[in-house]
């Protein structure tokens, strides 16, 4: 259920933490699998690891250096995806900006208008740009990374929040409209997970105490759990799922 065989996967933010897993992961499982992030050299470093792990039989990694907030380098992006692989059956939109941390009333107009652009306008575009495909072939998957910072209130990362509550309403609105076409459209909604992004917090003596002592597991999460689950939703173990978060989390949101 969870071979991946003869698809094709874009994967944004790919060359570290979540993203470079998940690529690492659907490339394990048989997929070609594009690496793209904003530095080539990085993503031709990860692709180039990526391959070499593999092995032969398995996926390949082709790297495809792309800025998400520029639209012109998004459409690139998914045309050498097409004219490389041939179509793109899975995009997973990884990548993301958190660019202020404190209160929504400090954040300059700046600031709001990247986070926006960057996590939530990008989205938007990127999978307009690889459904027309997804449309003509009746078959597609495309999986949003949030946060469950789209799910509950911070007094830090407003901006964010609701840069990542906009992913989660787009992902059921496109499910609700591709659904009768066979596309759909999931989200992942990860905690705390060790992360270069992320490392402000985990590597806080004291915010990770007390958010170790807030997580049920009583751990921070790990990139390869978010791919396992980003993994499933591509799969056909999920195949009469649409329009979800799923939370991975370690329980800090129950």
């Amino acid at each position: 259920m969870f071979d991946l065989s003869g698809k094709t996967a874009i994967v944004t933010g790919a060359t570290r933490g979540i993203g470079r897993a998940i690529a690492e992961l659907f490339a394990l499982h048989g997929a070609g699998v594009v690496v793209s992030s904003r530095k080539a050299d990085a993503c031709e470093a990860a692709a180039g690891q990526i391959n070499a792990k593999v092995g032969e039989g398995a996926g390949s990694a082709l790297p495809v250096p792309c800025n998400i907030s520029h639209k012109d380098q998004l459409q690139a992006l998914v045309d050498r995806t097409s004219a490389h692989y041939g179509q793109v059956d899975i995009l997973v939109c990884n990548a993301a900006v958190n660019v202020h941390h404190g209160p929504s009333a400090t954040i300059p107009d700046e600031a709001f208008a990247k986070i926006i652009d960057s996590n939530l306008k990008s989205t938007h575009w990127l999978c307009h740009m690889v459904l027309p495909g997804m449309l003509q072939r009746r078959a597609g998957n495309i999986v949003v990374v949030s946060s469950i910072a789209g799910l509950r209130a911070s007094e830090a990362l407003g901006a964010y929040g609701i840069s990542k509550a906009g992913e989660i309403a787009l992902v059921r609105n496109l499910a609700a409209e591709y659904g009768p076409h066979n596309i759909r459209v999931n989200a992942i909604a990860p905690g705390l997970i060790k992360t270069d992004f992320a490392k402000a917090l985990w590597d806080n003596p004291e915010y990770r105490e007390q958010r170790l002592k807030a997580t049920p597991l009583r751990r921070i999460g790990d990139p390869m759990d978010v791919a396992g689950v980003a993994l499933f939703l591509v799969s056909d173990a999920s195949a009469f799922m649409t329009g979800q978060v799923l939370v991975v989390d370690g329980g800090v949101t129950v």
